[in-house]
């Protein structure tokens, strides 16, 4: 038998998978800190529930990750402090984060995960490595689906110009 068979989780991680692993965590850590502010600043109910949600997967996925470092000895990265809960009222409205661009952000966020997570896959040789950044990915699609959905029905999406001159056959 080769190092490279039989149970995947007894084989070593190659230092692609380390990186991606250890990346998203840390990616993670700071986008949960931007989105507890964020959930600070926003007036919109369907707005903090996409957060909270947002938020709730990226934690479990932490759990996931930070799992597979300890097992092989790597060192986490740095984490931000919870943020405090803050009322709308209280931040000056100039200073505010207004819901489109929260929600601008939070899809920027899925899209750049979504090609980050199949980046990952893609260089995976542990098949429970490649399977889980599967799993991530399929979260992040469907949360993206949400965020477009309430993106539309919230009028914040700014589409590009639309093609709608077909030529004449």
């Amino acid at each position: 038998m080769g190092i490279l068979s039989g149970n995947p989780k007894d084989e070593p991680l190659h230092y692609g998978e380390v990186f991606a692993i250890w990346t998203n965590l840390a990616t993670n850590n700071g986008l949960i800190a931007a989105y507890q502010t964020f959930f600070n600043h926003t007036g919109d109910e369907d707005l903090e529930k996409m957060i909270e949600e947002s938020i709730q997967c990226m934690k479990e996925e932490n759990n996931q990750l930070e799992k597979i470092l300890k097992i092989n000895g790597i060192g986490l990265p740095p984490a931000p402090p919870e943020r405090p809960v803050a009322r709308l009222e209280d931040i000056p409205i100039g200073a505010r984060f207004n819901d489109p661009e929260i929600s601008a952000a939070l899809s920027i966020d899925v899209a750049a995960g979504l090609v980050a997570c199949s980046q990952a896959m893609g260089q995976c040789i542990r098949e429970d490595i490649a399977l889980m950044y599967g799993q991530f990915h399929m979260t992040k699609a469907q949360l993206g689906a949400k965020l477009l959905r309430l993106n539309k029905s919230k009028g914040w999406l700014i589409p590009p110009p639309l093609h709608v001159d077909f030529p004449d056959k």
